[in-house]
């Protein structure tokens, strides 16, 4: 595990030197911050923790895909994950490294929207695991698009769209029962089920998602054999 920890201060440093990238980190839960205590608190038809789960699954389910596959298309635009691949790397090394930091970083933010929310006992539980998970999720599919593209403009070219699509289906599944049916397989999908209602299935939530995160390790695996030594 030298390798991953060695990749993980790479990306570490490298993420601390992108004021861009973190700004991801701070923006959406100073939002929900914001617009809880000016709006949610003092509006009686509005839950306190509605802009908290809102602002809560575009981070878990679409600004960590932007954030990751600019970090791997740096690495593929800079031949650094040929040279990691030539020196015997293996892609479940590089992606705890490369994505290590992210999740760490996700994992606290997610705290930080927890104590916004006030969530406690087994709420907060099932909110910490869902998020994480979801997190988890976005990174492999944000590492996979990096992968697959030549440099950071294309990668963000295509991860934009991707996570909006992501990001917008639990929308439009609150409003169409087809759209629902069809949304269900997405983690996305779960993510807002469950951090807007904790009394859905928590089991199924995470099952859906965890099939989601086998299928995505299982093509970024494919990814990085394949395009590896061509990047």
């Amino acid at each position: 595990m030298s390798r991953a920890r060695a990749i993980f201060i790479k990306q570490a440093k490298d993420m601390f030197r992108n004021p861009m990238m973190l700004i991801q980190f701070i923006i959406y839960p100073a939002v929900a911050f914001i617009m809880t205590e000016l709006i949610a608190k003092s509006n009686p038809d509005i839950s306190n923790n509605m802009f908290v789960t809102m602002m809560g699954a575009i981070f878990a389910g679409m600004a960590l895909i932007l954030s990751m596959s600019s970090v791997i298309a740096e690495d593929v635009e800079r031949k650094s994950l040929r040279l990691l691949v030539m020196a015997g790397v293996k892609p479940h090394e590089y992606l705890l490294g490369a994505g290590g930091f992210i999740l760490l970083a996700g994992i606290i933010v997610s705290g930080v929207f927890g104590l916004i929310g006030d969530f406690t006992g087994a709420e907060l539980i099932k909110f910490l695991a869902v998020m994480a998970a979801a997190t988890s999720a976005s990174i492999v599919l944000g590492a996979i698009i990096g992968m697959l593209a030549k440099n950071r403009q294309t990668a963000s070219a295509i991860a934009t769209p991707l996570a909006m699509i992501l990001g917008f289906a639990p929308m439009v599944a609150s409003f169409n029962e087809t759209a629902e049916k069809a949304a269900s397989f997405l983690y996305t999908q779960q993510l807002n089920v469950l951090v807007n209602d904790f009394s859905a299935s928590f089991s199924k939530a995470m099952a859906v998602i965890g099939v989601n995160i086998l299928v995505l390790l299982a093509v970024f695996v494919f990814a990085y054999r394949k395009k590896g030594l061509k990047g």
